[in-house]
């Protein structure tokens, strides 16, 4: 009996969610919804949802429909609609092809014989963009002057083969984007756990994409200068540029006046001295770029352990006047009732910790950016970057 289009693309899920090399996009795939339609031409996604086209699965035999499927689930791994719609608002054409060079290479290099998984014809395939990020690809297609590529290696050149719904995409909030962006990041990290259990390989791409590219110092000034109100202007029209690699949209600022801050310091035994002192530094340093009208000094650990309150009159003071306090556990639900309970107007809360908590908290009374020293622990709520010391 022959298969519908539904159950070849289920069959088709099966089969890489139980072999070793692709294995790792099982939570990937379950992400959104997985569709099949009569009016899609070939497939296309948004970025968390993917639609196949009937006829187009139906003209494929079983290794590209394989192919098919990893296309549109690494276009969401890998965060390609929200990431690079920069890209697209300036060239769409050529940002569509730019993804799916990538794409296509990391599809290729995972079965070049074709003997489990194999693109189908016409697609964009050029072995001279091998290692680089669609941003990198679409710079080159530009001075190329069209994007056809060199077409170096089997298959060159192409079209772009499936629809990037990047309307869809861009039509999400920011807090919705982040958590799309949580939740890939979850899926990808058990996903190489269980890729790692069955001998399988995790692709530099995707290892690259779990690294945090942002550095934390510059990603502490530029949240809260975009978080801030109080005397802030911020346009949406010019992304911050140092978020793009963690996959968020911030509007980038135009002046940098910001009202009160709350700076809570994790003060559990594994944050030691230095750390501390490195933090407390730049704090002071960030204080004096955006000009906040002052800052609340949380230092806590399963409570509030102390509470310093500096004017803008007296931030200059506050690497010798703080007096760090705690030891004990790990609770940020402390920092949430804290703020509540003392009735704490801040703009926005910046948390230092290393992570092992826990809970990451409720209630949540203003936005949140946790600086995290432990890289691949990343909070439910707010923003979170990692800090390299």
């Amino acid at each position: 009996m022959q298969l519908t289009a539904e159950q070849r693309v289920q069959k088709a899920h099966v089969w890489l969610m139980n072999n070793p090399k692709y294995c790792l996009y099982s939570g990937i795939f379950m992400l959104g919804t997985t569709e099949v339609c009569d009016d899609v031409p070939t497939a296309c996604t948004d970025g968390l949802n993917t639609f196949y086209g009937r006829a187009f699965v139906d003209s494929l035999h079983d290794r590209e429909l394989r192919a098919l499927i990893l296309h549109e689930n690494l276009h969401k791994a890998l965060r390609h609609i929200t990431l690079w719609c920069n890209l697209h608002d300036k060239n769409p054409k050529l940002a569509n092809k730019a993804c799916d060079y990538v794409i296509n290479i990391m599809i290729y290099d995972s079965d070049p014989q074709g003997v489990d998984v194999k693109l189908p014809d016409g697609g964009c395939f050029d072995l001279q963009y091998r290692g680089l990020d669609a941003g990198t690809v679409f710079r080159m297609l530009e001075e190329e002057g069209g994007g056809e590529g060199k077409g170096e290696g089997e298959g060159g050149g192409g079209e772009s083969l499936d629809d990037h719904d990047w309307d869809s995409a861009q039509e999400m909030s920011a807090e919705e984007q982040q958590a799309t962006a949580n939740r890939i990041d979850q899926a990808l990290r058990q996903g190489a756990m269980l890729a790692s259990k069955m001998k399988g390989n995790v692709p530099r791409e995707i290892t690259d994409a779990l690294e945090p590219k942002v550095d934390w110092r510059e990603a502490l000034r530029d949240f809260i200068t975009n978080t801030c109100k109080a005397h802030d202007d911020s346009t949406w029209a010019r992304p911050s540029r140092r978020w793009i690699g963690q996959d968020v949209y911030m509007p980038s600022a135009i002046s940098e006046n910001v009202g009160r801050i709350v700076v809570a310091i994790d003060m559990s035994g594994s944050i030691g001295t230095k750390e501390i002192g490195q933090f407390l530094g730049e704090v002071k340093s960030i204080c004096e770029t955006v000009t906040p009208d002052g800052i609340d000094l949380l230092y806590w650990d399963t409570q509030v352990c102390r509470h310093e309150t500096y004017t803008k009159e007296q931030l200059e003071l506050l690497l010798t006047s703080t007096k760090p306090a705690g030891g004990g556990g790990t609770d940020p639900q402390c920092i949430a009732d804290y703020i509540k309970d003392k009735k704490i107007e801040a703009e926005c809360a910046v948390i230092l910790t290393d992570g092992y908590v826990l809970n990451w908290g409720s209630g949540w009374t203003c936005p949140l950016l946790w600086g995290i020293t432990t890289k691949n622990i990343t909070s439910p709520h707010g923003i979170s970057v990692h800090i390299n010391n």
